[in-house]
């Protein structure tokens, strides 16, 4: 069974390999459910790993509705990717009504080719799944990550059964979500031949830290903090008073 490893640091990167996972799937920011990490990060792993590497495209935090502009920077990404030489990409796009955006998923497959595509589990927000299945195996997709709709795969597992059933030959289902040592025998005996997980530790840094850093308010999945310009505007406005 193929163990792709979910890296959102250089170290992680070096530590899967190191330690014999077969592929990568490089991210930053976990905790907000992995963003497209930096470029300086991206050339790092390029030059340093040599097991194939994914790359995750999504440009910010919260939901999977994108405007014009970020999906252009969506697309420029994956230019990135192909000319730093990556094995593939992890992205997707969803309709407001969490049905699968799919001309613009298309597209997305298309500007990657011959990169390998692997849907993101934005496809656990999909609202009927089987059906969204079927639509990324039309377009070429190579596989779909998936916890099968539930907070840990192993809960999900009867539906990615399910999904693997309808995707046949077209596409791989590849398990997603709190996958470990303990649990991830069940998905060889259930049939599938790749998982994904991060394996990660907690690592203290430090014991000073006077004010935190994080913004819990700016990390919902059904919003993004955007800066706004009558804000803007008030401020500047009273600094040139």
């Amino acid at each position: 069974m193929l163990l792709e490893i979910c890296t959102a640091n250089f170290q992680s990167a070096v530590n899967a390999q190191q330690a014999g996972a077969q592929r990568i799937e490089l991210c930053s920011e976990l905790a907000m459910g992995g963003i497209t990490p930096s470029y300086g990060f991206m050339k790092q792993v390029a030059e340093q790993i040599e097991i194939p590497v994914m790359v995750l495209i999504r440009p910010r935090s919260g939901d999977f509705l994108y405007s014009k502009d970020e999906f252009e920077i969506m697309l420029k990404d994956i230019k990135i990717c192909k000319e730093l030489g990556f094995h593939g990409v992890v992205s997707g796009v969803l309709n407001s009504d969490f049905t699968i955006d799919v001309e613009r998923t298309k597209l997305l497959v298309e500007a990657a080719k011959p990169l390998e595509f692997t849907f993101h589990r934005a496809f656990d927000h999909a609202v009927n799944p089987l059906v969204a299945v079927e639509q990324l195996a039309a377009m070429g997709v190579s596989r779909i990550l998936t916890s099968g709709q539930s907070e840990k795969a192993i809960d999900g597992l009867d539906n990615l059964k399910a999904y693997q059933k309808v995707a046949g030959k077209k596409l791989m289902i590849l398990p997603s979500g709190g996958i470990n040592a303990e649990n991830c025998s069940a998905f060889a005996k259930a049939g599938f031949s790749e998982i994904h997980a991060s394996a990660t530790q907690v690592l203290k840094q430090t014991d000073h830290q006077k004010i935190p850093m994080n913004s819990p308010k700016f990390m919902a999945e059904n919003s993004i903090a955007v800066s706004k310009e009558t804000n803007i505007k008030n401020i500047l406005s009273l600094l040139n008073d």
